[in-house]
């Protein structure tokens, strides 16, 4: 018979209370930092974007794209929507508050952000429409007439 050793590994141990863990941030986290490497990889390297995205949705209907766009605390005139082709940029800023007293815990963020959207399917640029209401900018982006579905009614030959 042979002997097994068994090592001990050494634990860290803090005097401070453990954060709780948040799956969802660890993966938005995630995403944000695999879209700074491929952009940076990739060259689409603005600097002008850089920061943080938020969170959104995106769907589909047979006429248009809703995108959704969860953004609490940014005011209308920090936020611009640019539209380019089939691919749509949310950017903007959330401001710092000013505070009083020492600031002891941070989970909500700050500074500039970007969110971009590859839409599948040509869209009509000048139909877009906008709003941001109780924290959430909602945008409307229509298909273009071009690839809207149809309905193509069947003559006798």
């Amino acid at each position: 018979m042979t002997e097994v050793e068994i090592m001990a590994l050494p634990v860290l141990r803090s005097n401070s209370t453990p954060e709780r863990w948040d799956p969802f941030r660890e993966i938005e986290d995630l995403y944000t930092q695999m879209g700074h490497w491929m952009d940076s990889t990739f060259g689409r390297s603005d600097q002008s974007t850089a920061g943080w995205a938020p969170l959104a949705d995106v769907s589909e209907t047979d006429d248009a794209y809703l995108v959704e766009v969860e953004l609490p605390g940014v005011k209308r005139e920090d936020v611009s929507i640019e539209l380019s082709g089939q691919d749509l940029v949310v950017a903007g800023e959330l401001k710092e508050q000013e505070r009083e007293g020492t600031l002891r815990h941070r989970t909500r963020r700050t500074g500039r952000f970007s969110y971009r959207v590859r839409l599948a399917e040509a869209v009509d640029a000048d139909a877009v429409s906008a709003t941001l209401n109780d924290g959430v900018l909602r945008i409307r982006v229509p298909k273009s007439e071009a690839v809207k579905p149809r309905r193509i009614a069947i003559t006798e030959g």
